[in-house]
């Protein structure tokens, strides 16, 4: 078993190498593995399309193939299908695919289309434009029986069963197929049906077994001839060479349709010299009719004649356009065409635009006249949208349970429309309603109602109604005025609240969450003072009540009670602050977060609360980050500086979150009140850097690096250890960081320059040259020819 295995993994790896090298055998490395009797057809086409890609032959590639490994037999081998395999490919005849499959065989027929853009609203043209809708014949279905055969034809005829015979045998001109050892048999003019019944006679005067029965005769139709045909009238008029098969409306087709002025309805099938049939369009884009698609046959001509009558739809029906109308068809077939009104449509009468011999006229047709009215040709039909009215409604607003529009009927009262929108509200204003009414003169008036009489039966106080009238009932709730109470301060939810009759402040306060924890047991509310009488000698605005409140309960014992307007205060505790930190980092012996004790912390009380500074602190590079809010950074960010989109000091404002306040170390331990011992701020944080003697060396230099520090050493040391400054480096305008912070810049005077001097740790910027704009050769020529013009005017003035 187990050799078995072996031996079929072995035989699957050869064959994918194979496989592998019959696909790319220009670039594989091996070909000693190739066995050119197991390769396929696929195999070769493959390595015939790769020759052909490299532009190369089986002969030029032979040295290479050799050299790789492939022995000299195999190569000829190749060689040899090689050619074969070219041969069968030239000599094989080309099959559409759309035939292929079926084994009957025709002529493509192919005319492009032309959009017809200028006849696109004449109904029917979109048949003709549409390259799918061909009327193509199916070549695939089973042959007809009542197919006449003619020259051009070819028959399959098969004997089968004892005896067997199978050809493909073409009808010649003479309309006669040959048979072998049969001899020839005339089928020309005759049906396929009748034709196979004659062939079957003449094969059983030869077979034997046929004559018995015990071999069968099949005849199909395999090749199918090209008839010409003549279209007169078409868009492309002309002879076309069509399928035998083919019908009216596949030649239509083919011509692009009727032309400019060419008929519908009224097409001619003229077969020997006479008119065989007339086709109508209309009965197949109506009613999908395809009884006028009667099949061609060799010679035939369709006429295409001049419309007789056209007219034009408009508006709103379903499918507006031009249409062709027959003698006796009215406006009902017409709208038949358009495939009737669209929902819009005002359908009591039709407006169209008659021509005279003169003039034109306007005629309108009643809907009673639709089955009687003859269009005449020219006619311009307009339908019209129904008008944005009602002609019975009437509508109810308000206090009522449904209020809405409902439909209005003669002698309908006030209390009907109430009925109908299931009565009144609890909140409904019953001493009265109103009617908005439309007078005769188009003008409105208000008609006011007494609900409580009219719903009482007092039939003088219930209103007959109209038509279009707009009922409004009216709320007990529109008449009153809303009232608000604020509430302020340390609460949960301070805000404007709605008022209700006997709020108190304990509702109030519950209502918004309760107290904080800094409330106070102070509170304030303002009242609005209302009076009648203007009293100049009372300066007051508000009316104010100060009390105080129980801070640890919501409920209080004293409830107030509150009015429309007021504004509650409750104040905050004096002292109410929770504990907040800085942080200390670095070379200290307890780094982290510390508490401020008081409210005038400075940095030296935290560094001792520290355990103080470490032996590796530099007491050079302390420095206090003090946050920046954010409504600072937005007033930074407000001003406009004019910078460009790649200028440094943008790209620092944009990263900056912090100011940085340098300390003095030193000085602090001498005198405790020195001006850099300052107060810290909650979210300060202290850095005390470690003693580094590292001179950092930055910005557009050769080299960024980080040079070490010797004593006496000067500014341009440090930036010649880099290499000195690039291209765009600004020498004279680089400065230094000091570690605490502090920066220092390059000074001139006159053609002296001073540099600041180096401390270790500290940080040697070069920022960027500003972009300058060069003077052009023109702008040069500009200012020489000025100042050769002021020349000649000093010397012509001392002259």
């Amino acid at each position: 078993m187990k050799k078995t295995t072996y031996v079929l993994t072995l035989f699957i790896i050869l064959m994918m190498s194979l496989h592998v090298n019959a696909q790319d055998i220009l670039r594989s490395k091996d070909l000693s593995t190739i066995n050119v009797d197991y390769l396929t057809d696929d195999d070769l086409a493959k390595i015939s399309a790769q020759l052909k890609n490299n532009n190369t032959t089986i002969e030029q590639v032979e040295p290479m193939a050799l050299s790789k490994g492939m022995s000299q037999t195999e190569y000829d081998k190749l060689k040899a299908r090689l050619n074969a395999y070219s041969a069968k490919s030239t000599d094989k005849p080309k099959i559409q695919e759309s035939t292929k499959e079926s084994g009957r065989k025709q002529d493509k027929i192919v005319n492009e289309k032309v959009k017809d853009s200028a006849n696109a609203l004449i109904f029917g043209s979109e048949l003709f434009d549409n390259p799918t809708l061909n009327f193509e014949p199916d070549l695939k279905l089973a042959t007809p029986m009542n197919y006449v055969l003619g020259p051009g034809d070819e028959l399959q005829v098969s004997v089968y069963g004892v005896q067997e015979y199978n050809a493909s045998i073409p009808v010649s001109v003479e309309g006669k197929i040959t048979i072998q050892y049969v001899g020839q048999i005339s089928v020309s003019g005759m049906s396929v049906e009748a034709a196979t019944q004659k062939i079957k006679a003449a094969i059983a005067k030869v077979y034997s077994t046929v004559r018995s029965g015990q071999s069968q005769v099949s005849v199909s139709l395999s090749q199918i001839r090209t008839i010409k045909i003549t279209v007169v009238g078409g868009k492309q008029p002309g002879n076309y060479s069509i399928s035998s098969l083919a019908t009216v409306y596949n030649a239509l087709h083919l011509a692009g349709g009727p032309g400019k002025n060419g008929s519908y309805r009224n097409i001619e099938l003229i077969r020997n010299n006479k008119v065989f049939k007339n086709i109508d369009i209309y009965r197949f884009l109506v009613k999908g009719d395809q009884s006028d698609n009667v099949s061609l046959k060799d010679n035939d001509v369709i006429r295409i004649p001049a419309y007789t009558q056209r007219v034009t739809i408009q508006g709103e029906v379903k499918r507006p356009g031009i249409f062709e109308m027959k003698k006796g068809e009215t406006f009902s077939d017409l709208l038949n065409f358009a495939s009737g009104f669209n929902e819009f449509a005002y359908t009591a009468s039709v407006n169209v635009t008659q021509k005279t011999a003169k003039e034109f006229k306007v005629h309108d047709i009643n809907e009673s006249d639709f089955s009687t009215y003859n269009p005449q040709s020219g006619d311009v039909f307009k339908v019209t949208k129904i008008l944005n009215r009602f002609e019975n409604r009437i509508k109810i607003e308000g206090a009522v349970f449904r209020p809405d529009y409902y439909s209005f009927n003669e002698g309908m009262r006030v209390s009907d429309l109430i009925t109908r929108a299931e009565g009144l509200k609890e909140d409904a204003y019953s001493k009265r309603a109103r009617i908005i009414r439309l007078k005769s003169d188009l003008t409105t008036e208000i008609v006011n109602v007494d609900l409580t009489a009219a719903l009482s039966g007092d039939i003088n106080a219930d209103l007959e109604l109209k038509r279009e009238d707009i009922v409004t009932v009216y709320s007990i709730l529109d008449f009153r005025e809303e009232y608000k109470v604020t509430i302020d301060g340390e609460v949960k939810n301070p805000g404007v609240y709605e008022y209700f009759e006997n709020l108190t402040l304990n509702d109030l306060i519950v209502q918004v969450g309760g107290l904080t924890g800094s409330a106070s047991k102070r509170v304030e509310i303002a009242r609005m003072v209302k009076s009648d009488v203007i009293n100049d000698s009372d300066p007051k605005r508000v009316e104010l009540v100060q009390f105080e409140i129980t801070t640890d309960n919501n409920e209080q014992a004293k409830n107030f009670i509150l009015k429309p307007f007021d504004v509650i205060n409750i104040r905050r505790i004096a002292v109410y602050e929770k504990p907040q930190m800085v942080t200390i980092s670095g070379a200290v012996v307890y780094p982290g977060k510390y508490v401020l004790a008081n409210k005038k912390e400075k940095v030296y009380d935290i560094v001792m609360r520290a355990g103080g500074l470490t032996s590796v602190s530099n007491i050079e590079g302390m420095k206090i980050k003090r946050p920046i809010k954010q409504e600072e950074i937005d007033k930074l960010e407000s001003i406009d500086l004019n910078l460009s989109k790649n200028d440094s000091l943008k790209e620092k404002l944009e990263d900056i979150k912090f100011a940085t306040i340098p300390i003095n170390w030193e000085k602090i331990e001498k005198d405790k009140n020195h001006f850099s011992n300052v107060t810290l701020f909650p979210g300060d944080e202290i850095e005390v850097a470690v003693y580094n003697e590292g001179v950092k060396v930055t910005g557009n230099v050769l080299l960024t690096s980080e040079i070490p520090y010797r004593s006496g050493k000067g500014f341009k040391y440090y930036i010649n250890a880099v290499g000195g400054v690039n291209n765009k480096g600004w020498k004279r305008k680089a400065y230094i960081i000091y570690p605490n912070g502090k920066a220092d810049v390059t000074k001139s005077f006159l053609f002296f320059r001073s540099y600041p001097t180096v401390e270790p740790d500290s940080q040697i910027v070069v920022p960027e040259k500003p972009e300058t704009k060069r003077m052009t050769t023109g702008e040069w020529v500009s200012i020489g020819s000025v100042i050769t013009s002021l020349a000649l005017l000093i010397v012509t003035a001392f002259k």
